[in-house]
């Protein structure tokens, strides 16, 4: 049996060695799933609930062990890691309300009523990305289960500790043996498995472009359902007007945090052509100041996840004209300085693909309709930031932007309580928040007759 190796970023070592899991095993934990589902699905919402609650207890109960596993996994800092698990067991709260409230309609019609029921689809199939591991797998896993699925999730297999974790907890909360089932597997051959099994009634996935769009054409061959969240080439637009010292001291985390690993990192950097020399001043402080180093410790920044995607994000920056570098470590770990490039032309490559490191591309621009031209000039669409004092502005440009979700006058765009995802090839179906519930739900009606 092939093994998976697990490699702690930070310092090269292995973390851990998992036997790989093949179509055979994926096989076998949807069947788990699907003999779990009935009694799941009629379980009382009141249990249901209870189970919910005491997964997030567990979780915040084994909060720091997670977070360092986590931490240890990823090369991200330990402080991110923290609030991340905490974020988990808020997201597991958050459902577990929503399961007594997720319910249907009465609507009149002629000679009696109809009633609308939102029954759970079945066995669904989880794949999670390695960048957020089991934040992003409670996105998913919480409104799943809360909306009355058995679930198979395979984690990514660089970044599978947290989730093997999670299975045990889940059991220990009280959740019926085959609800969940963690698989940990390639994507080639556990991923596809998964996707393509005729038991499986929909797939949630979290990962790059490429992948989403063999994974919707496979799913089309049995009208599967299913949810992407892909790639992003976001963008901060910084106007004239802008509080130019709050938006340079902002923009670093939002391309930089969990070393540019994150789909929506500003990887683009639209500034006006009247403040760029201010803006440029004002944020080479913040990038040259920003802390890469030991993620067991206070930084900013830890490692990228492998050498293997280093060579990558290196490969794309190769000859590109640098602005401002910062510093990183050196020796062993995946180390990477982060870094503000200076493209010639809006087309450049660094500019219209996803790198997936902590690089952005400073671009001016001399009008709001040229913003707004550069803003929508990617195949992506997912997140962004708007910069500006002028607040008809801000929104008139919030509603051009094509993107699934923005913040203005800040970097933060994703709440568990409101819809997340993305317009054009960033992906379509939504998470968190109520839109979740009804991604993991089908719609019936049910009429009954009165008259006499």
């Amino acid at each position: 049996m092939s093994k998976l190796t697990v490699i702690e970023p930070a310092t090269e070592k292995i973390l851990a060695e998992i036997p790989a899991a093949t179509a055979a095993d994926i096989h076998s934990a949807v069947q788990k799933a699907k003999r779990a589902f009935p009694a799941w699905r009629k379980m009382p919402p009141a249990e249901r609930v209870r189970i919910m609650h005491n997964i997030a207890n567990l979780i915040e109960k084994n909060l720091e062990q997670l977070a360092w596993l986590e931490s240890r996994n990823v090369g991200k800092p330990i402080g991110n890691a923290r609030w991340e698990i905490g974020t988990v067991a808020q997201v597991f709260r958050y459902y577990a309300g929503a399961v007594e409230r997720h319910m249907g309609t009465t609507v009149p019609v002629a000679g009696g009523f109809a009633m609308t029921f939102l029954e759970p689809l079945g066995v669904v199939g989880l794949i999670t990305p390695w960048n957020f591991p089991l934040l992003i797998v409670s996105w998913k896993l919480a409104p799943a289960l809360a909306a009355g699925n058995t679930c198979v999730l395979k984690p990514a297999e660089l970044t599978p500790l947290t989730a093997m974790e999670l299975e045990k907890i889940v059991l220990e909360a009280g959740l019926p043996e085959g609800v969940l089932n963690v698989v940990v597997g390639t994507g080639l051959e556990a991923g596809r498995a998964l996707v393509e099994h005729p038991d499986v009634a929909k797939i949630a996935f979290t990962g790059s472009t490429v992948v989403g769009k063999d994974i919707a054409a496979r799913a089309a061959q049995q009208i599967k359902r299913v949810t992407l969240e892909l790639g992003g080439k976001s963008a901060s637009i910084i106007m004239d007007d802008a509080d130019i010292a709050a938006a340079a001291a902002g923009v670093p985390s939002s391309i930089f945090e969990n070393s540019g690993q994150d789909c929506c990192a500003r990887s683009r950097l639209l500034v006006h052509k009247n403040v760029l020399d201010d803006f440029m001043n004002a944020l080479e402080p913040h990038v040259k100041n920003y802390r890469v180093g030991d993620p067991s410790t206070d930084v900013d920044m830890g490692p990228l996840i492998s050498a293997q995607h280093r060579t990558r994000v290196e490969n794309f920056i190769e000859g590109a004209k640098v602005s401002i570098i910062g510093s990183a470590p050196t020796g062993a770990g995946y180390w990477f300085a982060p870094r503000v490039l200076e493209p010639e032309y809006a087309s450049d490559r660094i500019v219209q693909e996803e790198i997936f490191g902590p690089v952005t591309a400073i671009i001016p621009f001399s009008s709001e309709a040229e913003a707004l031209e550069l803003a929508n000039g990617t195949i992506y669409g997912l997140s962004g930031s708007i910069w500006t004092r002028d607040n008809a502005r801000a929104l008139r440009m919030a509603r051009a932007v094509d993107s699934g979700v923005l913040s203005i006058n800040s970097n933060s765009s994703v709440r568990y309580t409101t819809p997340f995802g993305g317009f054009k090839q960033s992906g379509y179906g939504r998470e968190l928040g109520s839109k979740a519930l009804e991604a993991y739900s089908d719609e019936k009606t049910v009429y009954v007759r009165t008259d006499e």
